[in-house]
């Protein structure tokens, strides 16, 4: 079980109200009812397996990804992007390194330095980052001329 902070919190810095669909990448059980609970009724989601990204063909203005380790991240993480719709935003959750907690030990988890290079080739910046829980931070990356400072 993943303690998060408040779910209206959580929605509001995530957007979640401006997108009219989201794409959820292997969300935990807690993070997709809190994105279910935050939608309202023109709004879609779908729930997808990092393995299954693949199988999605439709584009999402929001894309959230949620990756703790670095074992096969690249791979969830460059088709994750490809779901996503132009001017939209990517979202990637994962733990924080120094914090023990998480099921993935801190040698293999995925960190900033790690998205930043991921995304830096696909012309997206990491603009803002939003606490999820005491373990783990979404850092969003959107197009560099529609990044605003944080």
């Amino acid at each position: 079980m993943i303690p998060l902070r408040g779910a209206a919190e959580i929605a509001s810095r995530l957007e979640l109200p401006a997108a009219d669909s989201i794409l959820l990448v292997e969300p935990p059980a807690e993070l997709e009812a809190l994105v279910a609970g935050a939608l309202s009724p023109e709004q879609s989601m779908r729930t997808v397996e990092g393995r299954a990204v693949r199988s999605v063909k439709e584009k999402f203005p929001l894309v959230l990804v949620w990756q703790e380790s670095r074992i096969g991240s690249q791979s969830v993480l460059e088709t994750s992007l490809k779901r996503l719709a132009p001017g939209g935003a990517i979202w990637v959750a994962t733990a924080l390194r120094k914090v023990s907690g998480p099921k993935t030990p801190a040698v293999h988890r995925l960190d900033l330095a790690d998205l930043e290079k991921a995304f830096g080739r696909s012309g997206l910046s990491r603009d803002r980052e939003v606490r999820l829980s005491a373990w783990h931070v979404a850092y969003r990356f959107a197009p560099r001329a529609a990044t605003k400072p944080v």
